[in-house]
C-alpha cells in the first residue's frame, strides 16, 4: 500500500488493514516508521469524520461519582453547600469557573468536558 492522505472510507479501511499487518513492527525500522505515519493519518481522518462529542458536564460528574462511589455530600468540597450541589446536579445552576477548577483538580474530570454547555443550556 502506498502511503497517501486518507480521503475516503475506502482509503481509511485500507489504512486500517495495513496498520493491522504492521502491528508487530519494531520501532525505528522502515515498517515501524510506516506504522507511525499511518496511525497519524488515521487519527487525523477519525478526528474529522468520526468525531465523538464530549459528554454533558453534569452527566460527566454523575459518571465520576458512580465510578468513585461518591455521594452528593462528598461533592460539597468541590461545588459548595448541599443546596448548591443539588442545584448543579438538577441543572438549576451552571458550574462556576471555580467549581470547574476544583472538580478538574479533585475528581480528574477533564476541564474541556466541564466547560461544555449542559443539556439544559442547549435548549435555551
Amino acid at each position: 500500500m502506498e502511503i497517501k492522505l486518507i480521503k475516503t472510507e475506502q482509503d481509511y479501511d485500507a489504512a486500517l488493514a495495513e496498520v493491522e499487518r504492521l502491528m508487530d513492527a519494531d520501532p525505528d525500522t522502515p515498517e515501524g516508521d510506516r506504522l507511525d505515519i499511518l496511525t497519524t493519518l488515521i487519527a487525523a481522518y477519525e478526528d474529522r469524520h468520526h468525531a465523538i462529542d464530549l459528554p454533558d458536564p453534569i452527566d460527566a460528574i454523575r459518571f465520576r461519582m458512580e465510578q468513585m462511589g461518591l455521594s452528593r455530600k462528598e461533592l460539597e468540597p468541590f461545588i459548595g453547600s448541599r443546596a448548591r450541589v443539588a442545584e448543579i446536579l438538577n441543572r438549576k445552576r451552571q458550574l462556576s469557573l471555580e467549581m470547574i477548577r476544583r472538580l478538574h483538580k479533585g475528581l480528574k474530570i477533564p476541564a474541556n468536558v466541564l466547560i461544555q454547555p449542559t443539556r439544559q443550556e442547549h435548549a435555551l
